[in-house]
Protein backbone atom coordinates (compact mmCIF):
# COMPACT_ATOMS: atom_id res chain seq x y z
CA UNK A 1 0.00 0.00 0.00
CA UNK A 2 2.73 2.70 0.74
CA UNK A 3 4.45 1.94 -2.28
CA UNK A 4 1.03 2.34 -4.13
CA UNK A 5 1.01 5.98 -2.27
CA UNK A 6 4.19 6.81 -3.22
CA UNK A 7 3.79 6.02 -6.78
CA UNK A 8 0.55 8.47 -6.75
CA UNK A 9 2.70 11.12 -5.22
CA UNK A 10 4.80 10.80 -8.26
CA UNK A 11 2.65 11.44 -10.55
CA UNK A 12 0.47 13.87 -8.80
CA UNK A 13 3.50 15.86 -8.39
CA UNK A 14 4.60 15.01 -12.34
CA UNK A 15 1.00 16.67 -12.73
CA UNK A 16 1.46 19.51 -10.67
CA UNK A 17 4.66 20.50 -11.66
CA UNK A 18 4.14 20.31 -15.38
CA UNK A 19 0.70 23.00 -14.66
CA UNK A 20 2.82 25.11 -12.55
CA UNK A 21 5.91 25.11 -14.85
CA UNK A 22 3.48 26.73 -18.03
CA UNK A 23 3.16 29.16 -15.24
CA UNK A 24 6.48 30.04 -15.35
CA UNK A 25 7.51 27.54 -12.10
CA UNK A 26 10.61 28.62 -10.05
CA UNK A 27 11.95 26.60 -7.18
CA UNK A 28 10.49 27.13 -3.99
CA UNK A 29 12.31 26.42 -0.46
CA UNK A 30 10.61 25.19 3.11
CA UNK A 31 11.69 28.46 4.48
CA UNK A 32 9.26 30.40 1.56
CA UNK A 33 6.21 27.80 2.06
CA UNK A 34 6.46 27.98 6.01
CA UNK A 35 6.55 31.54 5.70
CA UNK A 36 3.75 32.10 3.06
CA UNK A 37 1.42 29.63 5.28
CA UNK A 38 2.30 31.98 8.50
CA UNK A 39 0.96 34.97 6.37
CA UNK A 40 -1.83 33.53 5.29
CA UNK A 41 -2.54 32.78 8.75
CA UNK A 42 -2.15 36.09 9.82
CA UNK A 43 -4.29 37.16 7.08
CA UNK A 44 -7.26 35.52 7.66
CA UNK A 45 -7.58 35.84 11.78
CA UNK A 46 -7.03 39.69 10.48
CA UNK A 47 -9.58 39.46 8.08
CA UNK A 48 -6.81 41.32 5.26
CA UNK A 49 -8.53 40.51 2.21
CA UNK A 50 -5.77 42.76 0.31
CA UNK A 51 -3.52 39.87 1.71
CA UNK A 52 -5.58 37.27 1.03
CA UNK A 53 -5.93 38.14 -2.09
CA UNK A 54 -2.13 38.36 -3.10
CA UNK A 55 -1.28 35.01 -1.56
CA UNK A 56 -3.83 32.64 -2.95
CA UNK A 57 -3.91 31.61 -6.19
CA UNK A 58 -6.64 31.88 -8.90
CA UNK A 59 -6.90 28.42 -9.39
CA UNK A 60 -6.78 27.78 -5.68
CA UNK A 61 -8.31 24.27 -4.79
CA UNK A 62 -9.97 24.60 -1.24
CA UNK A 63 -11.42 21.16 0.42
CA UNK A 64 -12.62 22.03 4.22
CA UNK A 65 -12.80 19.51 6.72
CA UNK A 66 -16.34 19.73 6.26
CA UNK A 67 -16.11 18.51 2.93
CA UNK A 68 -17.27 21.88 1.04
CA UNK A 69 -14.82 22.81 -1.60
CA UNK A 70 -14.25 26.70 -2.34
CA UNK A 71 -12.44 28.63 -5.06
CA UNK A 72 -10.45 31.07 -4.02
CA UNK A 73 -13.52 33.80 -4.86
CA UNK A 74 -15.83 31.81 -2.87
CA UNK A 75 -13.00 31.09 -0.09
CA UNK A 76 -12.39 34.50 0.18
CA UNK A 77 -16.05 35.61 0.25
CA UNK A 78 -17.14 33.23 2.86
CA UNK A 79 -14.50 36.21 5.07
CA UNK A 80 -15.14 38.88 3.51
CA UNK A 81 -19.32 38.69 4.67
CA UNK A 82 -18.96 37.07 7.87
CA UNK A 83 -19.85 33.62 7.38
CA UNK A 84 -16.45 32.41 8.13
CA UNK A 85 -14.36 33.89 10.58
CA UNK A 86 -11.00 32.36 11.55
CA UNK A 87 -10.49 33.51 15.38
CA UNK A 88 -7.04 31.62 16.23
CA UNK A 89 -5.26 29.49 13.86
CA UNK A 90 -2.86 27.11 15.38
CA UNK A 91 -0.56 24.03 13.89
CA UNK A 92 1.66 22.15 15.26
CA UNK A 93 3.60 18.51 13.88
CA UNK A 94 4.41 20.59 10.52
CA UNK A 95 6.77 18.94 8.08
CA UNK A 96 7.59 20.14 4.83
CA UNK A 97 8.65 18.91 1.44
CA UNK A 98 9.53 20.64 -1.73
CA UNK A 99 9.06 19.60 -5.15
CA UNK A 100 10.65 21.89 -7.67
CA UNK A 101 8.31 24.47 -7.52
CA UNK A 102 6.00 23.13 -5.08
CA UNK A 103 5.89 22.91 -1.56
CA UNK A 104 3.65 20.60 0.95
CA UNK A 105 2.64 21.59 4.14
CA UNK A 106 1.35 18.27 6.28
CA UNK A 107 0.35 18.23 9.93
CA UNK A 108 -2.20 19.09 12.26
CA UNK A 109 -4.33 22.05 13.14
CA UNK A 110 -6.51 23.58 15.77
CA UNK A 111 -8.77 26.12 14.88
CA UNK A 112 -11.01 28.56 16.72
CA UNK A 113 -13.44 29.39 13.96
CA UNK A 114 -17.25 30.69 13.72
CA UNK A 115 -19.04 29.61 11.31
CA UNK A 116 -22.34 31.00 10.62
CA UNK A 117 -22.16 32.70 14.36
CA UNK A 118 -21.47 29.03 15.58
CA UNK A 119 -18.18 29.03 17.62
CA UNK A 120 -16.46 26.28 17.38
CA UNK A 121 -13.02 24.71 17.44
CA UNK A 122 -11.93 22.23 14.93
CA UNK A 123 -8.78 20.30 15.40
CA UNK A 124 -7.98 18.49 11.92
CA UNK A 125 -4.81 16.62 10.22
CA UNK A 126 -4.06 19.20 6.89
CA UNK A 127 -2.11 19.17 3.46
CA UNK A 128 -0.96 22.76 2.14
CA UNK A 129 0.27 23.30 -1.27
CA UNK A 130 2.30 26.20 -1.98
CA UNK A 131 3.79 27.16 -5.55
CA UNK A 132 6.18 29.17 -6.46
CA UNK A 133 5.37 31.26 -10.23
CA UNK A 134 6.63 34.35 -11.98
CA UNK A 135 8.35 35.09 -8.33
CA UNK A 136 5.46 34.93 -6.45
CA UNK A 137 4.69 32.00 -3.61
CA UNK A 138 0.82 31.29 -4.13
CA UNK A 139 -1.50 29.00 -1.80
CA UNK A 140 -3.01 26.46 -4.72
CA UNK A 141 -4.29 23.86 -2.45
CA UNK A 142 -5.86 22.63 1.11
CA UNK A 143 -7.05 19.50 2.53
CA UNK A 144 -7.94 18.20 5.64
CA UNK A 145 -9.73 15.91 7.63
CA UNK A 146 -11.18 16.63 10.86
CA UNK A 147 -10.29 14.56 13.46
CA UNK A 148 -12.48 12.42 15.58
CA UNK A 149 -14.04 13.51 18.70
CA UNK A 150 -12.14 12.69 21.66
Amino acid sequence: MRKIATVMLCFASLALGSTVHAAGCEPITADEAVKAEDARYTAQMSNDFAAMERLIAEDLVYIHSSSVVDNKKSYIESMRTGAVRYRVMRRSDVSVRTFGCVATLTGMGNFDVTVNDKEMTVELRFHAIWAKRDGKVQFISWQATRLPAK
